[in-house]
């Protein structure tokens, strides 16, 4: 049996604190398309999702070939955006973040994985803004799989990087995450600094509140399962 265990993180809300870029963005989309822009609250309420599905919910009175616009009109706007100025500005990593997954992935059988709603090109470009190369043995993002909560991006990343689900955790900050996480069999940790409130990560095992506490709980999670 093998030891190795797998920590695999969201992105936006848990790891980059992308939340101006994001909201910008898909204002200025809205408007692109002629749609009034939602409000921030419900922009960020549907961070996590793939952009066709939290389209649908933040434009439910949309008309034929709209959904599709706004989608195309988010990407290219988000990414002309980063492209104007330093993405470590945009969304910058949260408080700690590196120093932890750099702590994370000093461990010999501790693994780490990305599981995002972000398009590949987005994933790249953050991972590269932050020099986050190497850090991550699988990278799932919403160009490869359905929408969370689906668990397809939790069971690719389980089978990349050759691990079991009993040995593995998903952090996240949206109930996306956490409905993911279990319907995958894994352990959910919730984050409360992201863009869902802590009364909707009700599906987390455990919920943190540092970014420092998680190597302390990983280390009490893989203790219960020795």
């Amino acid at each position: 049996m093998t030891d190795l265990r797998l920590v695999v993180f969201d992105v936006d809300g848990t790891l980059v604190d992308s939340q101006a870029h994001i909201t910008a963005a898909m204002t200025q989309a809205f408007e692109m398309v002629g749609i009034k822009p939602p409000k921030r609250e419900r922009i960020l309420g549907i961070v996590g999702l793939s952009l066709p599905e939290a389209m649908a919910q933040l434009a439910p009175m949309a008309r034929d070939g709209q959904l599709p616009a706004l989608v195309e009109a988010y990407k290219t706007t988000f990414r002309q955006m980063r492209e104007a100025g330093q993405a470590e500005a945009t969304s910058p990593l949260y408080p700690n973040v590196r120093a932890v997954l750099d702590d994370l992935n000093a461990e010999p059988e501790t693994l780490l994985g990305l599981a995002t709603g972000k398009s590949r090109r987005g994933l790249n470009g953050l991972i590269e803004a932050h020099d986050l190369h190497g850090l991550f043995v699988t990278q799932q993002c919403a160009d490869d799989h359905p929408s969370k909560p689906h668990p397809a991006m939790l069971q690719a990343a389980l089978a990349e990087a050759g691990t079991q689900a009993k040995r593995a955790v998903m952090v996240g900050d949206t109930s996306y995450d956490m409905e993911m996480a279990r319907a995958a069999g894994m352990v959910a940790i919730g984050v409360s600094w992201g863009y869902h409130t802590r009364d909707r990560l009700s599906d987390a095992h455990l919920v943190i509140d540092d970014i420092r506490l998680l190597p302390g709980l990983l280390g009490q999670i893989w203790g219960q399962m020795a």
